[in-house]
């Protein structure tokens, strides 16, 4: 115990009577705890940003995916009609009641409008389009259409001649 004593007695002198200057090991500087926290801050922000941006990717496909579901639904229910009940489709677009099997779901709800054109081509041939829309997540409007043709005798009938 004597010589730790005295080992430090020397040592003061020899630095010129003060104490060495004693450090803390215990913590960080505030120049450090900023640095981390901005560098944190920025990376919760950029990660935050990307899952919004793949959240609306992922809307923007679930929406597609149902409208064309939709469409071939009712291209599939117009193709079991006969020809007079297709040929007095009005030449303007008119709203289509979409199929309770899609609104009945909440994702789909009542976000969706189906609207069908039939155009004369010549006689007994029709071009019929299906257009519908929807608001997607963000409310961005999107849009798709499938066309086809319709004729009276089939289309086989309308190559042919």
């Amino acid at each position: 115990m004597l010589t730790t004593a005295f080992s430090a007695e020397v040592l003061r002198r020899r630095a010129g009577g003060r104490r060495p200057p004693e450090r803390s090991s215990h913590g960080f500087t505030i120049a450090e705890v900023m640095m981390a926290t901005i560098v944190m801050a920025f990376a919760i922000t950029t990660s935050i940003t990307t899952m919004q941006r793949a959240f609306l990717s992922v809307d923007a496909a679930r929406g597609v995916t149902y409208a064309a579901e939709m469409m071939q639904s009712e291209l599939e229910k117009m193709r079991m009609l006969n020809w007079t009940t297709v040929s007095a489709y009005p030449s303007t677009a008119t709203t289509v009641t979409i199929n309770s099997s899609f609104t009945g779901n909440a994702s789909i709800g009542n976000r969706f409008t189906l609207t069908r054109t039939a155009t004369t081509v010549r006689s007994g041939m029709l071009m019929i389009t299906l257009t519908i829309s929807w608001r997607g997540y963000d409310a961005s409007l999107h849009r798709r259409s499938y066309v086809t043709y319709y004729g009276q005798n089939g289309l086989y009938d309308y190559f042919s001649s």
